[in-house]
Order: C-alpha cells, then sequence, then structure tokens
C-alpha cells in the first residue's frame, strides 16, 4: 500500500472546477514533485490532502487512513507536515516560537526539546536568530524556518508548496540540498515547485498537471529529456 494515494479527487471554488478527477501516489521514502503552469492545480492539491481545503468528491488515504474529511490538525498528529507557499511566517514572533508552534501537536518536552536540537543543527542559521523576529528574516531564512517548523511535527511526510519562490539562486540550490537531505533521512517528499527543472532533478517520480487534470507522469529524470516538457516547462 501506498504512504499516500489521491484518488479521483474533485476540488470546486465555487463554480469553478479546480481539481478534476485527480488521481495519484507516493511510496514511502520517495521525493515526488508536482508541477506545471500557475493554475494548474497544484497549491489547490497540497490544499485538500493536508486538510485546509474539502474535496467535493473523491479521497484521500495516508498510511492506510482515509483523511478526506480529517481536520488539518488531526492530519498533522497522524505525521503529514505542510510547508505553504509564500513561508506564511508568524512574522511578529522570534523563530523559537515559530518552530514551536510546528510542535503543537505534541506534549513530550523532553522530546520537543531534542527535535529541536536537531532542526537547528540542520539550520544553523535558525539558531544564530533564535530570539529574531520571523519577520525580518531574509526569503532564503524564513524558508528555512518553514521547513524547519515542519520538521517539529516529526511528520513522515511533508507537502512542500514552492520552496525556491522569490529566492536567489544560491539560496535556491541550498534550500533543494535541504530537501534531499531531509528525504534521505527517512522523510518523504510531496514537492509542488514552479522550477520545474530543479524539482526533477532531485525527485525520484513526477506528475504534470494541467487544469486540474495529471496530463503526464513518470520518472522523474526521464521527463527532465522529454521534449513536450522540455518545451512547455524547462524553457528549452
Amino acid at each position: 500500500m501506498s504512504m499516500l494515494t489521491v484518488e479521483n479527487l474533485n476540488v470546486y471554488y465555487g463554480m469553478i472546477h479546480a481539481l478534476k478527477g485527480l488521481s495519484f501516489h507516493v511510496e514511502e521514502g520517495e521525493i515526488v514533485a508536482l508541477i506545471g503552469a500557475n493554475g494548474a492545480g497544484k497549491t489547490t492539491t497540497l490544499q485538500t490532502i493536508s486538510g485546509i481545503l474539502q474535496a467535493k468528491s473523491g479521497f484521500v488515504n495516508f498510511q492506510g487512513k482515509e483523511i478526506t474529511s480529517v481536520p488539518g490538525n488531526q492530519i498533522v498528529k497522524l505525521g503529514m507536515s505542510h510547508v505553504p507557499e509564500g513561508r506564511r511566517m508568524f512574522s511578529n514572533l522570534t523563530v523559537y516560537e515559530n518552530l514551536m508552534m510546528g510542535a503543537y501537536t505534541r506534549k513530550d518536552k523532553k522530546q520537543i526539546a531534542e527535535t529541536l536540537e536537531k532542526v537547528y543543527e540542520r539550520f544553523p542559521r535558525l539558531q544564530e536568530r533564535t530570539r529574531q523576529l520571523a519577520g525580518t528574516l531574509s526569503g532564503g531564512e524564513q524558508q528555512m524556518l518553514a521547513m524547519g517548523r515542519a520538521l517539529m511535527a516529526q511528520p513522515r511526510i511533508i507537502l512542500m508548496d514552492e520552496p525556491s519562490m522569490g529566492l536567489s539562486p544560491l539560496f535556491v540550490n541550498e534550500i533543494f540540498n535541504i530537501i534531499t537531505e531531509v528525504n534521505k533521512q527517512g522523510v518523504t517528499i510531496l514537492l509542488v515547485e514552479q522550477n520545474a527543472k530543479k524539482a526533477l532533478s532531485i525527485a525520484n517520480r513526477a506528475y504534470v498537471l494541467e487544469t486540474g487534470r495529471i496530463v503526464n507522469e513518470g520518472d522523474a529524470h526521464a521527463l527532465l529529456d522529454d521534449e513536450s516538457i522540455k518545451k512547455a516547462y524547462l524553457g528549452e
């Protein structure tokens, strides 16, 4: 059984049919990329999986449990974290306070402290700025904070929405290296990314979305060499 299965998902914004019978799966340990143009339904897909949006029909199954109608806070407890588009920091809270918000579903203070130490080891810049207000961080530092906050929940899978958005090329490389490292340590990744070339370069498999439907799928590196993908999404 796949870690995450999305089956025939239909989502509407009023009269707009945003996701049209969407089906795909993510296996444990994979990095799976969702690529597509703006408006293809990528963010809607992640928000529906994580309980922010409600599907009209279809289902989402996570680790053998149907979570289609489960509230978002309960989904986090089951082992899923969501790094949203635009980072969504609590700007008036410190770096430390933002990180602790990621652990709000957990109770064991000793284990939370151990996880915090690991997050600081992975993101030493966050430890340097632990008392700094999140709103004063650079874009790259805020993305690190969003990822660190997600890791504080000790997830089995992280949904990542546009982690490279608005970042300098140097920070983009750093963020993608971190995503790869997190995955190597056992966290499954479902990645939505406008930078299709970067996403496909680190993913195991990928799905291509167009107007709420999957129009192509396969091995990520094979898709990198696909002429239609190159033309439509890679600027080649």
